[in-house]
């Protein structure tokens, strides 16, 4: 059986630099999958590859056993793949509401879209308390909530979450982190970049182990989190 997605010695450059390597991974459907590493390691650029955004000099990236390479990025939402990018980068001053709204550009079954916001207001209740505020007026915390909800609005198969934790509050990363929990309950199966190794390892299915554009390591959430040079690399421990 063919995994949702397959990404096969992907090569990404910057001009002469090469920031991925040659990688290779697998993401099953109906799967929490993480990429971890240290800044600069080639993860952001993987996922940024992988909607389109970058090209990748060589490889080759499949998605529900089609070829994803020299697809715009609009056609890639549209098959399915949706990516919440690192920094959140929603509409400061556009609503919470009009920002969902967005999220679902490719769309026209207007009574779907309406039943999808609802789903993001039930799994981000504030959100729905302050449907007609300005986004730009939310906390970080809130602002990450708004941008993955607006990730769902085009009902991915593969929902990309770039370091979806980064500058929270540690009550607000237990809050999205018990999110992607529940995103998986429900079906989602989601791709995870994620500085947070602990929080990632503790909650994915599988994990990747990104040093300097390469895998260095590979295996099970659980394996990772107790893996000696992991433990000592990235979750501080002697």
């Amino acid at each position: 059986m063919t995994a949702l997605l397959e990404v096969e010695d992907l090569r990404v450059a910057y001009g002469k630099i090469e920031a991925v390597k040659g990688i290779s991974f697998t993401v099953e459907a109906g799967q929490v999958v993480t990429l971890i590493g240290t800044n600069g390691a080639g993860k952001t650029t993987t996922l940024r590859t992988l909607s389109g955004l970058l090209k990748p000099t060589s490889g080759k990236i499949t998605f529900e056993g089609k070829p994803l390479t020299g697809i715009p990025a609009h056609k890639i939402v549209a098959l399915g793949l949706a990516h919440s990018p690192e920094g959140r980068h929603i509409f400061p001053r556009l609503t919470i509401a009009e920002n969902l709204q967005l999220g679902a550009f490719l769309r026209t079954d207007k009574a779907a879209i309406a039943k999808d916001i609802q789903r993001a207001y039930d799994l981000f209740p504030i959100l729905g308390e302050r449907r007609k505020q300005a986004s730009g007026t939310l906390s970080g915390g809130e602002q990450q909530m708004l941008a993955m909800g607006r990730a769902l609005m085009s009902q991915p198969k593969l929902l990309m979450l770039d370091e979806p934790s980064m500058g929270l509050s540690p009550i607000m990363m237990q809050k999205i982190m018990q999110t992607i929990v529940e995103l998986k309950a429900q079906g989602t199966t989601i791709l995870l970049v994620e500085q947070n190794a602990q929080a990632a390892l503790s909650l994915a299915d599988h994990g990747y182990v990104m040093e300097i554009g390469k895998i260095s390591l590979t295996g099970t959430g659980q394996d990772l989190l107790h893996d000696e040079s992991v433990r000592k690399a990235y979750l501080g421990e002697d």
